[in-house]
């Protein structure tokens, strides 16, 4: 686990979807202007709630997705890695959906101004699923403008696209729906089913349970051969690939790994170390 993705302190869906009660403080629009920095749509902040600032630091960062881990309380869902975290003054309107619709609103409809791509937010439930999702749902229709909607068949792009993964009991309810504010995670199993990219846009694993290389020495050809059919098929679909569990401690093995993610068209890149990736990403003039 050392070598593998640490806990540290979402055409078809197309261009909307790929990259992706406390307001924030008037720092978290600083350097926006009319067109605002360029994004990283390609950087995905795994365990993003254990930076000092959840969200903020992400955005500061230039990331186009963050991942916040919930956990359903009577009917509060809080945000926490493991239950003996969980804060009730940490929930996930105060840390992602106020401050994400205050910044919306300052940045003229979009997360990033003058960048018409919506933020992914990747929602991993850690209760049972059916009745996070049911219960988080019921959330997300409280911020009417912020999320991209899949309603009667038809996409609508909001300036955030929520996505849902963990408990996989999610899947049920969100299937019966007829007006969904979320889409679905799905995994390799999913590429090629009947599920389309309007339900599952993302597909994630876990690195390791699919690919024996961790950085050091030369990708087996095998792998690499892999990896781009994997890639291949699910942007065939109109949808995106990300693997959780890629090594990302800072040196040569991680660097390799992520020229390969990078190189093969993975199209978020999972770390827990924001300026490193940022700095991976901006060395290669990646958008």
């Amino acid at each position: 686990m050392a070598l593998t993705t640490r806990r540290r302190v979402l055409t078809t869906l197309g261009a909307a979807l790929a990259g992706t009660v406390a307001l924030p403080a008037a720092s978290a629009f600083a350097g926006e202007s009319k067109h605002g920095p360029r994004p990283l749509w390609r950087a995905h902040a795994h365990n993003d709630y254990e930076h000092p600032r959840p969200l903020l630091d992400a955005l500061d960062h230039r990331f186009g997705s963050v991942e916040a881990d919930i956990y359903l309380v009577g009917d509060q869902l809080l945000v926490a890695h493991d239950p003996e975290d969980l804060d009730p003054a940490r929930t996930l309107e105060a840390l992602y959906l106020d401050p994400l619709a205050a910044r919306v609103r300052a940045n003229r409809g979009w997360v990033y101004r003058g960048h018409h791509r919506p933020l992914q937010l990747l929602v991993d439930i850690k209760t049972e699923g059916s009745a996070t999702y049911l219960e988080l749902d019921r959330h997300l229709k409280r911020y009417p403008h912020l999320f991209t909607t899949w309603a009667h068949g038809r996409v609508r792009p909001g300036p955030v696209t929520a996505v849902i993964s963990g408990d996989r009991a999610a899947r049920a309810p969100m299937e019966a729906q007829a007006v969904r504010h979320a889409f679905y995670d799905g995994r390799l199993t999913d590429l090629g089913s009947a599920a389309p990219a309007s339900f599952t846009p993302l597909i994630s694993d876990n690195w390791t349970l699919n690919f024996t290389w961790l950085g050091v020495g030369a990708f087996p050809d095998a792998e690499r051969s892999k990896l781009r059919n994997i890639v291949g098929a699910a942007h065939a679909r109109g949808q995106r690939v990300r693997f959780w569990s890629t090594p990302d401690v800072a040196g040569p093995a991680r660097d390799a790994v992520w020229t390969e993610l990078f190189d093969a068209g993975v199209d978020h890149l999972n770390t827990d170390d924001l300026a490193g990736l940022e700095s991976f990403l901006d060395a290669r003039g990646a958008a």
